[in-house]
C-alpha cells in the first residue's frame, strides 16, 4: 500500500452500557472517544495500553460527577490492598498496569497489576487536604492521553 492510500478511520471498539435508574449517570460507554485515542486501532494497541487508556476515560468521568469535598480513590479487589488515592496510573507493555498513589493512612503506594487481573472500583473518598478544590487528576490525565 502506498503513502498516498487514503487511511481507513479507525473502527470504533464496541461498548454497551444499560441503566435502570431514571436518571442514570453519564457514563464512559456512551461517550465518543478522545481523538487522539481513537487514532490508533485497537488491534495495534497492547492489551495494557488499551487498558490504561480506558482506564483513564473512567477516572475523568467518575471525576466529573463529584462534588468539590471529594476526590477519586480507587478500591482492588483480592487480598488486602485496600483503597489507593489514585495520584498517578502508567502501563509497561505489554500487560502491565500500575497505579500510584497512597493508602487511607498516606503512605506511600504502588500497585502493579496484570492486565488478566484488571479490577478496580472507582470510589469517592473526601479530600485530604483542606483546600478550595479537590485534585482532580483525571483531567490532567485525559490531557496526556490527548499529547501522546
Amino acid at each position: 500500500m502506498s503513502d498516498d492510500a487514503p487511511k481507513t478511520p479507525a473502527r470504533q471498539p464496541r461498548a454497551h452500557n444499560l441503566d435502570c435508574s431514571e436518571s442514570g449517570p453519564v457514563v464512559v460507554e456512551d461517550q465518543p472517544l478522545p481523538a487522539k485515542v481513537a487514532e490508533t486501532p485497537v488491534e495495534q494497541k497492547s492489551p495494557a495500553q488499551w487498558a490504561y487508556e480506558r482506564l483513564i476515560l473512567y477516572i475523568k468521568n467518575f471525576e466529573d460527577q463529584l462534588d468539590n469535598e471529594h476526590e477519586v480513590a480507587m478500591g482492588f479487589a483480592g487480598g488486602d490492598a485496600g483503597v489507593l488515592r489514585i495520584e498517578g496510573i502508567g502501563y509497561f507493555d505489554p500487560d502491565i498496569i500500575t497505579y500510584y498513589g497512597s493508602d487511607g493512612e498516606g503512605t506511600k503506594t504502588q500497585l502493579v497489576q496484570h492486565v488478566s487481573q484488571l479490577s478496580v472500583m472507582l470510589r469517592a473518598l473526601p479530600k485530604q487536604i483542606e483546600s478550595a478544590e479537590p485534585n482532580r487528576i483525571g483531567f490532567r490525565l485525559a490531557a496526556q492521553l490527548e499529547e501522546e
